[in-house]
């Protein structure tokens, strides 16, 4: 069998882990051996959090709805189902950013949805 000349493309592999293990702590930043496993949990952390973080900003912008729903007089679940019913189509990111900075406008969508419910 002819000889494999291997140097180049190890060296480049280790590199390109050593450069993602920057900024960790201890023996992990410098040891090829340590890094490589800590890149990899740090991968998998980083592909299963992308999906958490949805799941986190949603429940945050329902307490935000659901504080200023109650400011109104309506629970959560009261507001969603009048905004339904009036057709309001306004998604859950932007009624939570209309009830923290715009809350006149969060008041007026809250009236729409009371009158919805009542009639």
């Amino acid at each position: 069998m002819p000889r494999v000349k291997r140097s180049v493309h190890a060296r480049k592999k280790r590199r390109k882990v050593l450069e993602q293990a920057r900024g960790y702590f201890g023996i992990k930043k410098s040891s090829y051996k340590y890094a490589k496993e800590q890149v990899d949990h740090s991968l998998v952390y980083a592909y299963r959090d992308r999906r958490t973080r949805k799941r986190n900003f949603r429940r945050l912008w329902i307490i935000r709805i659901n504080a200023a729903a109650r400011l109104e007089g309506l629970s959560y679940n009261q507001f969603i189902s009048g905004c339904k019913k009036a057709n309001i189509e306004l998604d859950r990111k932007v009624l939570a950013d209309l009830a923290v900075k715009e809350p006149a406008a969060f008041k007026a969508i809250a009236e729409q949805a009371k009158a919805a419910l009542s009639s």
